[in-house]
């Protein structure tokens, strides 16, 4: 059993992770957080503790006993890392063992540009341990959540965002005559993955690939097709050239929620992530590596269609859900 602190534990991932930890009923889990939960906590060993990451002395003080801290923070809202840095800084003084940046998602941040803030921290890390190993860390990547296109409810917390591959609505935005790939991994092995790796006893990996099905466009477009049935899907095919230029000239397009954000912003921001998404799977940045699968070989991942078919097998044509900042892609 070891004490978690968990930063930003409200957020749909976190939550998700959380449950998983909470339901071995062998850890003391901490959840940091700016507000007092929304609800009374009900999950055993699950504890909530206010802060505003802002002073060092009162977050080192926090810290102290804690083995582990995850971090879940929201990048374009941590654009410096400020509350990283803080938790970096406030673990060490505290003698925290093992750290965990926001990471939950792709391996090369190429073509994301939302992303930069995890890039600094990657950075930021690898120098603390530059001349000798001052904090244990490994980076969580995923790769792109398979329950991002499975209807919402697959996860009890995770509320699928709007994407240029629409299963709802059974559409999608494509690059004519390329083909991209995506690593797609679904929430219950990532959270799964997580609580084993807080038992293992052995030195974390500082690249920590949980890599569930490497997948291309056209298949994913494929099993979508497959899975989703029904009418015919409505392909929209931009070229490459136009896509690097930024002329995304389509009927539709995925739009990023955030209630954060004034609506000329989420229009920018929306555009922008529907071009590094689409550029961004050329480049394989989504595509994870198996340290995690290596280091527990005896976790049978979901299959990646059989996932999907069971998933949206009786659902109706679904329009999309808004979804906070508290996640995203």
């Amino acid at each position: 059993m070891v004490k978690i602190a968990i930063a930003g534990g409200s957020g749909h991932i976190a939550s998700e992770v959380i449950d998983v930890l909470a339901a071995t009923k062998k850890h003391e889990i901490m959840i940091l957080s700016r507000k007092e939960p929304a609800t009374a906590e009900t999950r055993t060993g699950v504890s909530w503790v206010k802060t505003d990451y802002s002073e060092e002395k009162q977050l080192t003080k926090i810290l102290e006993g804690v083995h582990t801290v995850l971090s879940f923070t929201v990048a374009h809202l941590d654009p410096s890392n400020t509350v990283q840095k803080m938790l970096v800084t406030a673990s060490i003084a505290a003698g925290v063992k093992r750290f965990a940046p926001s990471e939950w998602s792709s391996a090369s941040l190429e073509e994301l540009p939302w992303y930069a803030p995890k890039g600094e921290m990657r950075e930021y890390l690898a120098n603390i341990n530059k001349d000798k190993k001052v904090l244990e860390y490994t980076l969580f990547q995923p790769g792109m959540l398979t329950d991002y296109v499975a209807p919402e409810g697959t996860s009890k917390h995770l509320v699928p965002p709007e994407l240029w591959m629409d299963f709802p609505n059974r559409r999608a935005i494509t690059l004519d005559g390329k083909e991209g790939f995506v690593t797609l991994t679904t929430m219950k092995d990532v959270a799964n993955i997580v609580a084993r790796a807080i038992e293992y006893t052995g030195e974390w990996p500082v690249v920590g690939g949980i890599r569930g099905t490497d997948v291309s466009m056209s298949k994913l477009l494929e099993i979508g097709i497959k899975v989703r049935g029904g009418k015919p899907w409505d392909i929209t095919a931009l070229k490459l050239e136009d896509v690097q230029a930024g002329n995304l000239h389509t009927s539709w397009a995925p739009t990023f929620h955030d209630p954060n954000l004034p609506q000329e912003q989420i229009d920018m921001f929306s555009k922008v992530i529907l071009r590094g998404c689409l550029l961004s799977s050329l480049t394989k940045s989504w595509v994870v590596s198996d340290d995690f699968n290596r280091l527990f070989p005896d976790h049978k991942f979901a299959d990646l269609e059989e996932f999907l078919a069971e998933a949206w097998a009786g659902k109706p044509r679904r329009r999309w859900q808004q979804m906070g900042s508290s996640d995203g892609i």
